[in-house]
């Protein structure tokens, strides 16, 4: 095995110098995309309806393609699920990203096409390796397996020929036989549907294995490790996998959980590589050690425009090239992808760190937020504020949601609090007092609401019972894969809901 990591190790750090290319020349790789793209769509129904033969700059592309988001591909995307082919993108589409809904409480359905497996989400997991073989050139991944936290899938009932399911598990089943040589467990568990069920024989399965690696939402990944510690009885991971080297982590701020995993895996060697990728595309990966930016990838076959906040919900807004975005800005990410998403608003908000090269995080959703009295809370402000708060008084956070309170005949409005704790703070007003001073710090809307509690109160904070927000979870049958429990909401649905339980 060590004769395998040596070569693999090699074979990944050739892509290295593609990657300089695209930080080198970013500009010019994203016009030469978008011609691309809109080339190779030219003669679908989509390319015809907006005359895509005649697009010869993003100039053209802006002006003549409105900004879209899932409801107005839905259409289009409802008659792919049934068989039809050639109307958003020109080759042959069976599978389809079953996405979360993490904006609504229904499912959407992503196409992906073969250039999108291909050329951008497997493009990304190997580009991830690669980086990380180059930052770490004495890596010994490649002796062990990497344990996956997939989804599930199923056969799509509208069309024989069409399949469905998570992300994770969509790539799961289309994995070469190379890589699910690496992968571990095997398909029959990692595909399983009834979550609880899955992460009993999972823990089962890969406990006694030469796990290196990682790959999982946080969430679900802290499940499991809870599971084989007590099939086994260790005290942490890296007694059950000593050759434990590195977690892939995406999907969800990694800050939360950060002390949860040094307990999980007491090491200072443990590497924590974030990536970001979603149903639509892979977008990010995270190229420096103990860093917490990532490298915006510029040739996966997708086209990036940046919405500014501000201009979100106005009709035909002005989109920023890469050549436009400035640093420390809020933007709405909009994409044009290989699979057929055009102008496609995918609901993330980012911020670049660095301009040279084109490094961004992540800082929330377009429709997750607190803005009920102006204070324009962000998952940004939201997690930044408890990572602080966490860090003063000792305490680590599980699972969390916050919504509105609204203005009383008698009273002002705030901000409410459910947090499940995995360590609860020794003072839980001393917890209240520093988060409000946090988010004061972290966001000044918020902090000009707050003076005298004229339009915001101090924020009432519920301790949730352990277990709570999996319970929740579960009764909207959003157990494992890629559902995530929302953070923020500016109405009161989801406090209600698990202040029910």
């Amino acid at each position: 095995m060590a004769i395998v990591n040596s070569i693999l190790s090699w074979i990944m750090k050739k892509r290295i110098h593609q990657i300089e290319f695209f930080i080198k020349y970013p500009h010019e790789v994203q016009e030469e995309w978008l011609l691309n793209l809109v080339n190779a769509a030219r003669n679908t129904e989509w390319g015809k309806k907006y005359d895509y033969r005649s697009i010869e700059k993003n100039e053209d592309f802006k002006e003549r393609v409105p900004i879209q988001n899932y409801d107005t591909l839905k259409p289009y995307i409802e008659r792919m699920l049934q068989g039809e082919q050639n109307v958003l993108w020109p080759s042959e589409i069976k599978w389809f990203a079953k996405s979360s809904g993490t904006t609504s409480d229904k499912s959407k359905f992503i196409p992906v096409s073969e250039e999108a497996l291909e050329e951008c989400h497997y493009k990304g997991g190997k580009d991830l390796l690669c980086l990380y073989c180059n930052n770490r050139p004495d890596t010994q991944i490649f002796t062990g397996k990497c344990l996956v936290l997939g989804g599930s899938h199923q056969i799509n009932p509208l069309n024989d020929e069409t399949q469905y399911g998570d992300l994770s598990a969509v790539l799961i089943k289309n994995l070469p036989i190379w890589a699910e040589f690496h992968r571990t467990p095997d398909m029959s568990i990692a595909l399983m549907e009834n979550w609880e069920e899955k992460i009993e024989k999972m823990a089962r399965a890969v406990m006694n294995v030469n796990v290196t690696n990682i790959s999982g939402v946080p969430t679900w990944t802290v499940i499991l490790a809870k599971r084989i510690l007590e099939l086994t009885g260790k005290d942490n991971l890296l007694e059950v996998w000593p050759n434990l080297e590195l977690y892939f982590h995406g999907a969800v701020n990694f800050a939360p959980y950060r002390d949860q995993f040094r307990k999980l895996i007491p090491s200072d060697n443990m590497y924590y590589l974030e990536t970001y990728n979603a149903s639509e595309g892979f977008f990010g990966i995270q190229d420096q050690d103990k860093s917490e930016e990532m490298l915006l990838m510029l040739d996966y076959g997708i086209y990036y425009e940046f919405l500014p906040m501000e201009h979100i919900g106005e009709e035909n807004p002005k989109t920023l090239t890469l050549s436009e975005v400035e640093l420390d800005k809020n933007y709405a990410l909009i994409i044009s992808t290989n699979a057929g998403l055009w102008r496609y608003m995918i609901g993330d908000t980012i911020r670049f760190t660095s301009l040279n090269p084109y490094r961004i995080q992540i800082t929330g959703r377009t429709k997750h937020f607190i803005n009920a009295f102006g204070e324009e809370l962000i998952i940004d402000n939201a997690e930044s504020a408890l990572v602080v708060t966490c860090r003063e008084t000792g305490a680590i956070i599980k699972d969390y949601t916050a919504g509105p309170i609204y203005f009383g005949d008698r009273s002002t409005g705030g901000h409410e609090w459910i947090i499940e704790f995995e360590k609860a703070p020794a003072d839980i007003q001393q917890f209240r007092e520093l988060l409000d001073r946090s988010l004061k710090a972290s966001n000044s809307d918020y902090e000009a609401k707050r003076k005298g509690d004229i339009a915001l109160q101090m924020p009432i904070i519920h301790v949730a019972a352990e277990g709570t927000f999996y319970n929740w979870m579960k009764s909207r049958g959003k157990l494992g894969g890629q559902h995530k429990v929302p953070r923020l909401s500016n109405d009161r649905k989801y406090l209600e809901e698990i202040l029910a339980l």
